[in-house]
């Protein structure tokens, strides 16, 4: 009786603190990346669980079934050498599960690793985005403009990410917008996302560079492209210069609060020329940094 009420009362505790949890973040996803990973992880969740399920079903069967009898004491048991359909079932299924497992990984990888399906016919908003101990530094060179820990993002187009670190090697993540991707210091990685609906969202390093690394996160704002390019305007209008002098300051170890800055740092310490992603070559790197430095110089003498 008292092993019930403890059993009951153990219940009763998890179910009064799960009702406080929020969702986790990769099960509530606002973009296609992450829409698709979240499917993925739902669909391995399900799976796993039904094998959970089977094979201690089976385990109470046989305990039951085969539990120990009141047989004579010389009493000996069939000599059975196997059985083939037990032997196919425990090598086959798991064969089945794994490649099941891998088509999914490859189709899923392919997706994620590509413009969002949805927004091919969109070009996308190109966003360099830089870590350094431990803050993290986005660029845009369309807008010629950056900002400090807080990124803003249009709805409904497609965000191609460009990422690399002044420091060690750090990871890129927004759990509601996709996977997390590693940012290293020579060389850039692409990373495609997308959001699908405006709101606030939460960013961070998801790798460990450093003792500062817990509080090395970003906010994220998805918002509407009228939104986004009246901001814009904003930040040209009241943001301060950034200079190589300021910049050589802000790698400098240490936290820093949200900062927006007109120009952007690629001018003078342009992202490194190898990028690293399936459809870019090592030329067509340096040439798109040669040109987006001659676009941001065009832009700003016509200022």
């Amino acid at each position: 009786m008292k092993v019930k009420s403890a059993l009951l009362l153990l219940v009763l505790t998890i179910a009064t603190v799960l009702t406080g949890c929020e969702p986790l973040m990769v099960l509530d996803p606002k973009g296609p990346q992450a829409e698709r990973q979240a499917h993925d992880i739902l669909l391995s969740i399900g799976i796993m669980s039904f094998i959970v399920i089977v094979v201690f079903a089976i385990l109470i069967y046989v305990l039951i079934k085969y539990r120990a009898s009141k047989a004579s004491p010389d009493y000996e048991p069939p000599h059975i050498e196997g059985n083939k359909w037990v032997e196919l079932i425990c090598v086959g299924i798991p064969v089945i599960i794994v490649t099941y497992f891998s088509i999914v990984s490859v189709q899923s990888n392919n997706i994620v690793e590509a413009k969002p399906i949805k927004y091919q016919d969109k070009d996308p908003l190109v966003i360099y985005a830089s870590s350094s101990d431990w803050k993290w530094h986005f660029s845009y060179p369309e807008q010629n403009i950056e900002t400090v820990n807080y990124l803003y993002i249009p709805t409904d187009r497609p965000i191609e990410f460009k990422l690399y670190s002044y420091g060690p090697i750090t990871s890129f993540w927004i759990p509601q917008l996709g996977g997390q991707k590693y940012a290293m210091s020579d060389m850039v990685t692409t990373l495609h996302l997308a959001a699908d609906e405006p709101g606030e969202m939460m960013g961070r390093n998801a790798n460990f560079s450093g003792k500062g690394t817990a509080e090395n996160t970003f906010n994220v704002t998805a918002m509407s492209e009228k939104d986004f390019d009246k901001w814009v305007k904003d930040v040209k209008k009241t943001a301060k210069p950034l200079s190589e002098k300021n910049f050589d300051e802000l790698l400098k170890p240490g936290h820093l609060g949200q900062m927006t800055f007109t120009g952007t740092h690629l001018k003078f310490s342009p992202a490194p020329e190898h990028d690293h992603s399936p459809s870019a070559k090592p030329e067509e790197g340096q040439t798109d940094h040669s040109k987006m430095d001659m676009d941001m110089s065009d832009h700003q003498n016509h200022e």
